[in-house]
């Protein structure tokens, strides 16, 4: 037997169970949630990891408020053992010095805002919940113009690397909400 015609019969006999027991729904989604999708699994393990990271970030940036960030980047290099006078760390203590106690806050509240809603959509994926995808498909889809507008601005191997898994993402989800809605379109005749 081929895998098409081992997920059929799997499909078939859960329909005969599900009938059999009076439910009406049809099971194709049911059993999706008894084994979990191991693509959902992964990329709401992403997203978790994500509001992890811009989490940590927000606490960072309200942490350094009223705090002098170049000492700070001093001491980092020191204890990485990073010319301090190099091109890097004065780089580095260029960009810091126009950050102000504002510019902190504001990057504290947007990355836990973000951090949030990266959650939401990790909790909600790794659930399995159907809100969770189309709300992950419709975000992915909203940052894409911001992404390649800076690819455009500044082209980096990051940036590329991040829109190219945005995307993998994207399509993924896609074609799994696809194939779920033709098999609820299949159940239902």
């Amino acid at each position: 037997m081929s895998g098409i015609e081992m997920e059929e019969v799997g499909a078939a006999s859960g329909k005969r169970a599900g009938a059999a027991s009076g439910n009406r729904t049809g099971t194709t989604r049911e059993h999706a949630t008894r084994h979990h999708d191991s693509g959902l699994l992964l990329i709401g393990l992403l997203k978790l990891a994500e509001a992890v990271f811009f989490l940590l970030v927000g606490v960072g940036a309200i942490h350094f408020i009223h705090r002098d960030l170049g000492d700070a980047a001093l001491q980092l290099a020191r204890r990485l053992r990073v010319d301090p006078d190099g091109r890097l760390i004065s780089w580095v203590l260029d960009r810091l010095d126009t950050i102000t106690a504002l510019r902190l806050k504001q990057i504290g509240v947007a990355t836990f805002f973000y951090a949030i809603l990266r959650m939401t959509e990790g909790i909600g994926l790794v659930m399995e919940k159907v809100w969770a995808e189309y709300l992950t498909v419709g975000v992915t889809t909203a940052f894409l113009p911001w992404e390649l507008y800076e690819i455009a601005r500044h082209p980096d191997w990051v940036r590329v690397s991040v829109l190219v898994a945005n995307l993998i993402v994207l399509a993924y989800l896609v074609w799994w909400l696809g194939r779920n809605q033709r098999e609820e379109t299949e159940a239902g005749e």
